[in-house]
């Protein structure tokens, strides 16, 4: 079983990610797989196009927040911290 902790890093040098902050699931891979687990399941048990759509949008919203904006966001922060 992945260890729940985020990784480790020697004190006073930056990760090298945002993901290396983050535990096992809050990772890319465990977001991506939710968020299609939600929208298949939403389509197999209701079967309504229109509720599964909305669905999507929630997700793709989601994703959009934290698979792109959250890790640009950190990067920014750990660039302008770090005077560069």
């Amino acid at each position: 079983m992945p260890n729940p902790e985020p990784l480790e890093h020697e004190p006073g040098t930056p990760p090298g990610s945002v993901w290396d902050l983050k535990p096992w699931w809050c990772q890319p891979w465990s977001i991506l797989l939710t968020g299609l687990s939600i929208v298949t399941g939403s389509w197999m048990v209701l079967h309504l196009w229109w509720l599964t759509a909305g669905v999507s949008v929630v997700i793709a919203a989601w994703w959009l927040l934290f698979l792109v904006l959250m890790p640009a966001a950190w990067k920014q922060e750990q660039a302008s911290s770090s005077g560069g």
